[in-house]
């Protein structure tokens, strides 16, 4: 009976301490929720400094709780560094590192992400250039599509100046790094603005308009970078460098499909494809990977060397296997591009339109037509008017090009603007006695009707 006494007490003792830990744990809880929503509902409010000690409390007690507290600390933290006399500065930016330091930890999931922003907010406070590379370098390395267009320029440019004399290997494997990132963040962008534009135009929400603004300046943010890009790649990428570099290193790398990709697209993007070497490099390009990427430059170089029709099967069998909607579109655009360089145009023409029906904003598709517009103008047409009504077909596709695609738009204007020019003027329309608004139909392989315009 004693025994079971004790047993009974003791449970007791456990029941009681157990309930006691329970009450005091909800307790605690209950005080990380009031503090967090305290806190957040001061920053709702845009009250940051009302929000800051609340806040706080969350960064110290309850740092797991949610990642809001870095979402939303970050613009807090910031706030008091923009704020703060010049004596408690560098305690502010301490502040700011902590909150993206515990984020990395406590929520490590958009790691690239964070290392980028973190690149940019060293930058600003004037870290060396190292420091600020190297935060670059890591969010690169996590996930390309991560790193802004600025920061991806910027990691480029000092890879460019540090080995451009000493190491051009490595200026040309970073260049290509770079752009298969900014690639990889216009297919996902492109993507997203397709998604919109599919959605009844009438009925389409703020929301969704204001996403695709966004999104639009971004694909021109990165465009810019890669026009940044090209013009400081330029000095150095040329056929004369291109060339011996590739045969000096192919031996050591003619198995490395990756290398291999690389080394032919960048010699085709310098038009440097009838040099022999060019030749060798896509054999082994399509031996070391039998790819939609290997097949379109393999078939390319069919087509130069008179294989027509082997060539259009190695087209056809490219576009065929891939099946991502946005990378096939990227391989008609190319083949496009092939044809046309070939004088081929009704047939690049009609790969270009392919290409819009797997991407419709890929404007550069309508500049490829216009640009093969424009130089039909003296074979499309047997007078004045005539011949320049062509660079009238050449001037809408190039606007219609700007028109779907805004990240293009420097681009597009250089052709809007050459192609206006070569419009017929209002004497040329009047002395052949055509009126302006009139119907024109332009004929040979280009076959379209446009309205009558002048220059003037």
């Amino acid at each position: 009976m004693k025994k079971m006494k004790q047993i009974l007490a003791l449970l007791f003792v456990l029941i009681s301490t157990t309930m006691l830990f329970s009450q005091e744990q909800s307790e605690i809880d209950r005080e990380k929720l009031m503090k967090y929503n305290l806190f957040k509902g001061d920053f709702k409010a845009k009250k940051y400094d009302n929000a800051f000690e609340n806040w706080m409390w969350c960064m110290d007690n309850c740092p797991q709780l949610s990642v809001n507290i870095y979402k939303y600390g970050i613009k807090i933290a910031e706030h008091k560094l923009e704020n703060a006399p010049e004596s408690e500065k560098a305690a502010a930016a301490d502040l700011v590192m902590r909150v993206y330091n515990q984020r990395l930890k406590y929520f490590p999931k958009d790691a690239a992400k964070i290392y980028d922003k973190i690149a940019t907010f060293k930058a600003e406070q004037g870290a060396s250039e190292e420091d600020v590379y190297s935060w670059i370098e890591k969010s690169f390395k996590e996930d390309p599509t991560e790193v802004s267009p600025k920061n991806l320029y910027k990691y480029f440019d000092i890879i460019l100046n540090k080995y451009k004399d000493n190491n051009p290997q490595k200026v040309f494997d970073t260049y290509d790094e770079v752009g298969e990132g900014l690639e990889l963040k216009r297919a996902a962008y492109s993507k997203k603005i397709e998604a919109i534009n599919a959605k009844d135009s009438t009925t389409l929400s703020s929301k969704d308009k204001k996403k695709r603004k966004i999104y639009q300046q971004i694909l021109t943010n990165l465009s810019i970078v890669e026009g940044g890009l090209d013009a400081k790649l330029s000095a150095i990428s040329t056929c004369e460098n291109l060339i011996p570099l590739n045969k000096k290193n192919y031996e050591k790398n003619k198995n490395d499909k990756i290398w291999l990709k690389r080394a032919v697209s960048r010699m085709y993007n310098k038009e440097c494809t009838e040099d022999p070497f060019y030749d060798t490099l896509v054999e082994a390009y399509v031996e070391a990977d039998p790819s939609s990427s290997a097949y379109v430059y393999y078939a390319g170089f069919l087509l130069k060397n008179g294989e027509t029709n082997k060539a259009m099967d190695y087209f056809k069998k490219a576009i065929e296997e891939e099946t991502d909607s946005y990378k096939k579109a990227g391989f008609l655009l190319k083949v496009s591009q092939i044809l046309s360089k070939k004088g081929r145009k009704s047939e690049a023409r009609n790969y270009a339109y392919r290409a819009l029906k797997n991407a419709p904003t890929m404007g550069k598709a309508y500049l490829i037509i216009a640009s093969m517009y424009a130089s039909s103008a003296n074979s499309c047409g047997t007078d004045v008017v005539s011949k320049r009504m062509v660079y009238v077909a050449a001037y809408n596709k190039a606007v219609k090009a700007k028109s779907i695609d805004p990240s293009i738009s420097r681009l597009a204007n250089k052709y809007i603007r050459a192609y206006s020019e070569n419009m017929p003027s209002k004497k040329d329309l009047f002395v052949a006695g055509v009126k302006p608004g009139t119907p024109h139909k332009i004929g040979c392989w280009i076959n379209e009707t446009v309205r009558v315009r002048s220059k003037d």
